[in-house]
């Protein structure tokens, strides 16, 4: 049988720079002589982005943050079951674009969830799963706002939030890193993308003993 593979996530607000730096290490990862594959939630699988489309669009208050919950656990159990897992058994490591912390921090600290209710559906649902090492990109909410309407994309519910909302989930990502700081890593994301991957990376080499 293969070693198991590595499962890391990428955390952090709007316009952090988590799609980018995803496609980056895997690269760097690939170099080394790993299989590796880059996923995101919500989605990740043709089910999970259906559910995705339901949570993006519309507007702010379309979902209560309970009812946001049962989504995104019902799109991440499918992801799991139908992606990650298999991977992770078949020896490859996967980089996902967030993962439950989101939830802990977008709809627990910013929407005011309790975070036991959330915990409680997080064990019912994924019984303890959680990844080998999160990186957390910190950044000012306002900057990273800016830099998603910079890009013209289409602007998602989230981004609709006002900015306390964003800075109420700054905080949550931030809480979190410090009660899992075994897990979690904070990084800067107001650095260039080439020298936050760099420290990533760097990160990622010691956390899993890697060698060029």
């Amino acid at each position: 049988m293969a070693e198991r593979g590595r499962f890391i996530t990428l955390e952090g607000g709007e316009g952090a720079g988590k799609s980018t730096l995803a496609r980056t290490l895997c690269g760097l990862l690939q170099a080394l002589g790993l299989n590796v594959d880059v996923t995101r939630e919500p989605g990740g699988t043709q089910n999970a982005e259906a559910i995705r489309e339901l949570l993006v669009s519309g507007d702010a208050a379309r979902w209560s943050p309970m009812a946001e919950t049962l989504l995104l656990y019902a799109a991440r159990v499918d992801h799991i079951e139908g992606r990650i897992e298999p991977a992770l058994v078949n020896g490859d490591w996967v980089i996902c674009d967030r993962f439950s912390d989101s939830t802990r921090a977008y709809q627990g600290a910013a929407g005011a969830l309790d975070e036991a209710r959330i915990a409680a559906i997080d064990m019912a649902s994924l019984n303890a799963f959680k990844p080998d090492l999160t990186l957390i990109l910190d950044l000012d909410p306002a900057v990273g706002l800016e830099r998603t309407r910079s890009r013209g994309e289409a602007v998602t519910r989230f981004e609709r939030h006002d900015l306390s909302f964003h800075t109420a989930l700054r905080e949550g990502f931030l809480r979190i890193a410090e009660k899992e700081a075994e897990r979690c890593v904070v990084l800067d994301a107001s650095q260039t993308p080439a020298q936050l991957a760099d420290q990533a990376f760097t990160v990622i080499a010691k956390h899993f003993s890697l060698t060029p």
